[in-house]
Order: structure tokens, then sequence, then C-alpha cells
């Protein structure tokens, strides 16, 4: 065997590289994307595998090294093609027709155990013919908190992509908004597609629509599979990926998640949530909560999200209208706010302790939940954490026992809507069984975690990181979340 061969030879023992991979978006031709080639890194030190994809894949985690990952992920061999995907979007709300993947590329595509088709994606793997002067990098930051968002939301029932593997480059990296030079990354991401609302604009822009018909057939063979063979096709389609936008945005929003840049080339066509960057999970429940310190008018605060995304979803029909009847489109997006706002009182409800509530004071808790939340600012996560903690059957006895034993002390001017809120409560306990009494705690515990990815929480951790390269507060924090601690 000659040194050529070599890797080769590894490669064909490598679990990540003998997965059945399959060409689904590469069959569409080069007008979808460009081929690429991956950075070369000066180093490669596995910071997180994530074992639990592992065994969604068909698996066994403790058969797959850290080598193996390292090979696959960070030194990108026995792969190709490597795709840099094409696109453009509405950036704050004005068009770019100069995106694409700019620092990243689709690495595979493979079928998990569930039958369902995913796509492995680069962060951080160096520059594309769509980097317009960027160096194509991650730095370690990002990719730590992409880690922790994905694991975090995907733990409180978001649909959300999650991150496979982080690797440390060795690259040092230079970045305005923080201290440099910054130590750098490169991150695979599992999601369900990274086909973009943008995709389908590009096509609109270059005047395509052949190229939309192509594109949209694509998605729904691989992606609403259901409706192949119906007549309408077309129209369901896009009634369907309203109803998954608003419901995901329902549960960022119950979850107190801000996305920071819900531009439209970051909006998936599954509508499953993706890429973060400048994301925050807020402290307190503000409307106006604002994750990118570059959204100077608040266009993407907390509040907003709703509606951004349905004007992104309206947005789309320009490209979509070539195939798909504006009436039916229309029709669809209708049902957007009746389809978040069903999901949003399901999840808010959970978060209360109730699985299903029909009683005629749901909707009234929920108001004045959300009103003494915002009033009184007290933290948003621990106002449901604390009802986990301290739920007691006994607080169907008497109102003034509601969450008396808890952290929620409410100021003067809250002390009257707090009141109200524990009697509404009670009552509502009162419609239940004392058997039922567990199930209550039950979700409050399963919907409420104690750690929540805090600005000041991320920054607990990547302190050990620099000053130490210390990663065990970051292996502690995963596992927490991991375990809803």
């Amino acid at each position: 065997m000659t040194l050529a061969e070599t890797p080769n030879q590894e490669n064909s023992l490598n679990p990540l590289l003998t997965l059945n991979y399959e060409p689904a978006l590469e069959s569409l031709g080069d007008d979808y994307y460009d081929e690429v080639a991956a950075e070369e890194f000066p180093q490669h030190i596995l910071r997180w595998r994530n074992d639990a994809l592992l065994s969604d894949l068909g698996l066994n985690p403790p058969a797959v090294t850290d080598e193996d990952f390292i090979t696959a992920f960070g030194k990108f061999q026995g792969r190709k093609p490597l795709l840099a995907l094409r696109y453009h979007g509405y950036q704050f709300g004005t068009y770019n027709p100069q995106l694409g993947d700019g620092r990243g590329f689709l690495y595979g595509q493979v079928r998990a155990t569930n039958g369902e088709l995913y796509d492995f994606g680069t962060k951080g793997s160096g520059r594309t013919p769509y980097s317009r002067g960027g160096d194509g990098m991650l730095t370690l930051k990002g990719g730590v908190r992409e880690v922790l968002a994905a694991e975090a939301l995907y733990q409180m029932g978001v649909r959300t992509s999650r991150c496979l593997s982080m690797i440390e480059t060795g690259l040092s990296l230079w970045r305005g908004d923080e201290p440099s030079p910054t130590r750098s990354s490169v991150m695979v991401r599992m999601s369900s597609s990274h086909i973009r609302f943008g995709t389908f604009e590009r096509f609109h822009y270059l005047q395509r629509p052949d190229l939309t018909q192509k594109l949209l057939d694509h998605v729904i063979e691989y992606y609403y599979r259901h409706l192949v063979n119906q007549t309408d096709k077309y129209a369901l389609f896009y009634a369907e990926l309203v109803q998954r936008v608003a419901e995901l945005v329902a549960q960022w929003m119950a979850a107190g998640f801000c996305h920071g840049v819900l531009n439209t080339d970051n909006m998936s066509i599954t509508g499953e949530s993706f890429d973060y960057g400048p994301y925050a999970f807020i402290p307190t429940y503000d409307p106006y909560f604002t994750a990118a310190y570059f959204d100077y008018y608040k266009r993407y605060c907390y509040g907003h999200q709703p509606g951004i995304c349905q004007w992104n979803l309206e947005m789309l029909q320009e490209p979509l209208k070539a195939i798909i009847d504006i009436a039916d489109m229309q029709a669809g997006l209708a049902s957007f706010d009746h389809y978040y706002g069903a999901e949003y009182r399901r999840l808010m409800l959970k978060k209360l302790g109730f699985e299903e509530l029909n009683h005629p004071e749901a909707d009234e808790l929920l108001e004045l939940t959300i009103k003494f939340l915002k009033e009184s600012q007290v933290g948003y996560h621990l106002f449901f954490f604390e009802m986990a903690r301290t739920f007691s059957a006994k607080w169907r006895d008497d109102p003034a026992g509601v969450l008396n034993n808890s952290e929620i002390v409410p100021t003067a001017d809250t002390s009257a809507i707090f009141d109200n809120w524990c009697i509404l409560y009670h009552k509502i306990l009162n419609h239940f069984d004392l058997d039922q009494m567990v199930n209550i705690a039950q979700n409050l515990s399963q919907h409420n975690p104690q750690t929540v990815l805090l600005r000041p929480v991320i920054e607990s951790i990547w302190q050990p990181i620099v000053e130490a390269d210390d990663w065990q507060f970051f292996r502690d924090l995963i596992y927490q979340i991991q375990t809803k601690q």
C-alpha cells in the first residue's frame, strides 16, 4: 500500500464517512450552488461532539472516535463535492443580492433513523465565492454560543437545528465586536434543510421561474412528501409553511428567545430554526428587548418576531407567485395569527402547569401572567421556575399560599396584579382533582428548566475558557441543559 492510499483506507473505516450520503440537492445542478474547498487548519481540537445525534443517525457513539470527527469535520477528508449554496435575501427590510454561503457549505445529506433527510452544513470552514471580503471563519465563542443555543432550544421544545460537532482550529481572528485576536472554530450543523426563503428570492431576481419551479418541486418531494400527489400541492405547501413558521415563532416567544437577525436568508423553507448569531434569551418580559447590538431601530426585537416572520412569508409570495396563485397564498397567510395564537397559548399554559385548559379563566390567566411579568419586570424564566420549585397541592386551599415560599416578591405597584393572579390560579386549580396535582407539578418541572442561557451565564463559562482553557464549566452547562436542571 502506498502512502497516498493510506487516508482512503482510514476513511473507509470512519463511520461518519461511511454513512449513506444522498446527492439530493446536488442533483438539482449547479444553478443552485458552487463547488468549494474547505480551509486547511493548523490545529484540530474537538471541543464538542453530539453523541445523541449519532444515535439518531444509526451510529453507535462509542464506535465513533474523536479522530473520526476531526478527519470528517475538521480536515474534511473523504467527502466531495462540498457545496456553497446560492441565495439572496431581505436584510433589515432591504433586498440584498450579494449573499450566499460565505463561511460554510453543504457537507452532505443523510437519512436519520426516522426516515427523514437531514443536512450536514458547516460554519467557519473558509472562504467561498460569497465571502464578500470576509475571512469565512467562525470565532470559538461563536461556536460555543451556537452549540449552547441549539441544545437549549431543543430541550425547550423548539424545532431547531443542532450542532453535531465543534472543532477549535488554531487560527487567530480579528473581530471588531469582541477582543482580538480571538480563537477560531469550525462547526457542523445538522438541520432539516439549508434551503432558505432567500434561495427562492434569488431566482425571482434572476427572472428564472423555471429554476423556482424545479426548486419548489424538490422541496415538496423531500420535505412535504405527504403533498406530492395532491392536485393543489403548491397552495397546500405554502399554507403548511405558514403554519410551521407561525408555530416556530410561538415556540421562540414562549421560550423567551430572541433570534436577533430574522432576515429572509435566515428563514428555512422547512420552518426550522437555525443559524444562531447574536441571539439572546430575555431576562425580563420586554417586547422591545433586542439581541443584536446593531439592530438600532429594534426591527428584530423580541416582540416584533411574529410580525417579522409574517412579513418574511409575505415577501416569499413574490418568487412563488410564478407557480402558486397569489389568492391561495394570501388565504394561507391569513391563518398565521390563528396558528401563532393557538400554539403560543398551548405552550404558555404548559409553562403554567396545564396540559389542556378549556376553562373560561384560561385566557384571563395568560393575560394576567403577561401583565404581571411586563409590569413587575421580575425574571421571566425565574417566575416560571419558581412556580415549578415551590408548587404544592396546598395552593388549592388558599390563594395566599400560592408562590408564598418563592423568590417572587411583587413591588407595591404590582402587588394588586400579583394578588389577582394568585386568586385566579387558586381558582383554576380547584377545577382539578387532588390526584391531578401530580400532573401539574410534572408539567411545571418539565417546561421550566432552572438553567437558562442568559448572557451572564454564557459569559461565566466563556471566561474560564479564555483564561485557563478550562472547558469543565462548558461541559457542566451542557449537561444541565440536556438534563433540564
